[in-house]
């Protein structure tokens, strides 16, 4: 069975930086593109990075330079590291897995599924 589990989410100011990290089982992780989603108050979730199986990473321009995927195929684990955090970076954070292996959805974080409970970020000013 699928899971996914995030952690590491917390309540900064703005400039801070935090650390999430999401814990994966159930599935052969190295194979399958991931990615960090948000859903911000009132607005629909977002795909914010992906990570492909070889290391190509994606970005959205909002936190382009701010934020970095990485991931740990040994330790099947998804992490983001964020800095200079802004409010509007305040969201429930959640990572995914794209559904299909290669349907040529990671750069455009587009057929993913299996979220986990997400962790919230809350970025005061």
């Amino acid at each position: 069975q699928v899971r996914l589990l995030e952690s590491g989410g917390g309540s900064v100011q703005a400039g801070g930086s935090l650390d999430l990290s999401c814990a994966t089982t159930g599935f052969n992780y190295s194979t399958f593109c991931m990615a960090w989603f948000r859903r911000a108050p009132g607005k629909e979730r977002e795909g914010i990075a992906s990570i492909d199986t070889d290391g190509k990473t994606t970005y959205i321009q909002s936190v382009k330079d701010r934020f970095t995927i990485s991931r740990d195929n040994g330790d099947q684990k998804l992490f983001l590291h964020m800095i200079n955090l802004k409010p509007e970076d305040t969201a429930m954070y959640y990572c995914l897995r794209e559904l299909m292996r290669n349907r040529g959805g990671c750069r455009s974080m587009t057929g993913f599924g299996y979220a986990g409970p997400g962790t919230q970020v809350t970025v005061s000013s």
